[in-house]
């Protein structure tokens, strides 16, 4: 096996571990050295997965070094971060059909805005505000515990789930429902 390989399975066995439901498999080692996995949830009924590239901090400081507040941001590293839904969903106040989107996010320090796109395939930098399915804000806080490496989740509710993503000492998140 090669070294990849290694840290691949166990970068699966531990995200399975501490994130219950959610089923991680390893895409690619990404060309700058951020792993690429797509993480999978069924929820409600409705198969939910994302797909993206999870760089590290290396010391830089979520809001100011990297996911820069004021400035739209990619949500991963390399290519853009993909949503794939089966149902529809009602993510905030977004009616949002079943299909597959990119997602974006637009950092700030009293909040998020999570924004879906309807461009898919681009490389993450390449963003067209004009293909926007739409935006919603995001409850920004604390990380339970710092998170070095960007990690995206969806905890399972009641009512649907929650969308949450974590870096450093940020956790951003947002509800939704299928529909």
């Amino acid at each position: 096996m090669t070294r990849y390989t290694f840290a691949t399975a166990g970068l699966v066995v531990a995200m399975t571990a501490t994130i219950g439901a959610q089923t991680v498999t390893p895409v690619h080692p990404g060309k700058g050295g951020s792993p690429h996995v797509r993480a999978e949830w069924t929820i409600d009924g409705a198969k939910v997965s994302i797909e993206y590239g999870r760089p590290s901090l290396k010391g830089r400081a979520v809001g100011k070094d990297v996911a820069t507040n004021g400035q739209v941001w990619r949500t991963g590293a390399d290519e853009a971060t993909t949503l794939k839904t089966d149902k529809a969903l009602m993510i905030g106040s977004l009616h949002l059909p079943a299909g597959t989107y990119t997602l974006y996010t637009l950092p700030a320090e009293k909040g998020w805005q999570l924004i879906v796109n309807k461009q898919t395939g681009q490389w993450g930098t390449v963003y067209d505000q004009a293909q926007d399915a739409g935006r919603v804000p995001m409850t920004a806080g604390q990380a339970k515990t710092p998170v070095d490496q960007l990690t995206i989740t969806i905890d399972d509710t009641p009512k649907g789930g929650t969308l949450r993503i974590e870096w450093g000492t940020t956790s951003a998140s947002v509800a939704f429902s299928v529909m």
